[in-house]
């Protein structure tokens, strides 16, 4: 609801309250007090993994200094387990990748390489080189599968041109800190703690 006795309808149109049927109100005060928690929520949750991270710089801060030793920066990965084994945290950093316009470059060298050993090639080799070019939903390439490509011992000049290519066109655009808990089962096996609604 927006401004008194109306409702902004999905094409910005202001709409009297006594025109919108019942359901429509349900349904919107319905979706507005879900989405309301859910904001609520990933406050919450994003709070507590800045102080969860906070803690653990802390706490690895004060381990190096009975060592003499001062840490700086936040790189690296690390592992922290309770005394007795039952729960562990694992902080990973992972760098966000993404490719420059030399893939396009790459994507020319392998078609061009492709074309040319067509009368004796497999066909497999073309889909997975279509498959490792494919992009998601959002237009995004599948880093790891292009970066697969370079895996393929093939002995051609330009397809090494073409891994030279991908190589050089990988760019760093910053890293991103994944936190994960984890519980250890009966069996000995640790088991990850979920934070998303999807995995609970």
């Amino acid at each position: 609801m927006d401004e008194k006795g109306f409702m902004t309808d999905q094409q910005g149109r202001l709409v009297p309250t006594d025109l919108v049927k019942d359901i429509d109100k349900l349904r919107d005060q319905t979706v507005r007090a879900v989405v309301a928690n859910a904001l609520e929520m990933r406050e919450a949750v994003g709070a507590f993994k800045r102080r969860t991270l906070e803690d653990i710089l802390t706490f690895v801060g004060t381990s190096a200094e009975q060592y003499g030793v001062s840490r700086g920066g936040q790189k690296g990965n690390l592992s922290l387990t309770t005394f007795d084994g039952r729960y562990r945290i694992m902080v990973a950093m992972a760098d966000q990748m993404f490719f420059d316009e030399r893939l396009h470059v790459a994507k020319d060298l392998i078609n061009a390489c492709i074309n040319r050993w067509s009368a004796g090639s497999r066909s497999e080799i073309r889909i997975l080189v279509q498959d490792a070019f494919q992009t998601d939903k959002t237009g995004k390439i599948n880093t790891a599968r292009v970066l697969g490509l370079r895996r393929l011992a093939i002995d051609d000049p330009d397809w090494k041109k073409a891994m030279q290519a991908i190589s050089d066109s990988i760019q760093v655009s910053g890293s991103k800190r994944y936190l994960r808990i984890y519980e250890r089962g009966e069996n000995g096996e640790y088991v990850h703690v979920p934070l998303d609604m999807a995995a609970l």
